[in-house]
């Protein structure tokens, strides 16, 4: 388990314990964190393999993480459970998902420094091995820089144009968004005028 899904331990141990329950379901662990305060808040971030996680199924997850949250009662205290989809701007938290996004912007963040930095923005390029690459602007120069999977201690996607376009196209090749309910609202607006 990486810190991108899993930060500190108890995040890792809860991950352990839930990761097999989500994805017994059919579905992946992008992100998870308990969130300290009064009441703790337990943020599980889940997908389906192909992307495209509905809210119904946000709902499926919570049930079956919640009946097996009361069996194993890891959490001492009262807490509240949040399952959400990662979003547009999604983190990025596996090494496929620098391959899948290849293309896209995003902003990473290392555990140590490198080169003087922790942080970088710029267009994801892939994995070679367990790099991510990203390319960067080095002086006004695009770079294309390797940085190790395992330094990373945040990355996510930045929302562009480009990215909503993607978002928007999935959904419409997935069937979650049905074309003809916009050609009817046209429709009709265009037989009012007449």
């Amino acid at each position: 388990m990486n810190d991108l899904v899993a930060k500190t331990s108890i995040d890792r141990k809860l991950a352990g314990l839930l990761t097999p329950v989500i994805e017994g379901m059919g579905y992946e662990l992008v992100r998870l964190r308990l969130m300290g305060g009064d009441t703790p808040t337990l943020q599980i971030m889940a997908d389906k393999p192909e992307g495209g996680i509905e809210v119904d199924d946000c709902a499926e997850i919570s049930t079956a993480v919640s009946a097996t949250m009361d069996v194993e009662d890891p959490i001492e205290n009262n807490y509240t459970l949040e399952v959400s989809s990662p979003g547009i701007d999604r983190p990025l938290t596996r090494l496929k998902d620098f391959d899948a996004w290849n293309g896209y912007v995003a902003k990473l963040e290392t555990s140590e420094m490198i080169d003087g930095r922790k942080r970088f923005k710029g267009n994801l390029a892939g994995t070679e091995g367990d790099e991510v690459l990203v390319e960067i602007e080095d002086h006004g120069k695009p770079v294309t820089i390797g940085l190790t999977f395992e330094l990373l201690a945040e990355a996510k996607l930045v929302l562009t144009d480009d990215l909503i376009k993607e978002m928007l196209r999935q959904k419409k090749a997935s069937g979650a968004i049905d074309e003809t309910k916009f050609d009817e609202i046209e429709t009709e607006a265009g037989s009012e005028e007449d």
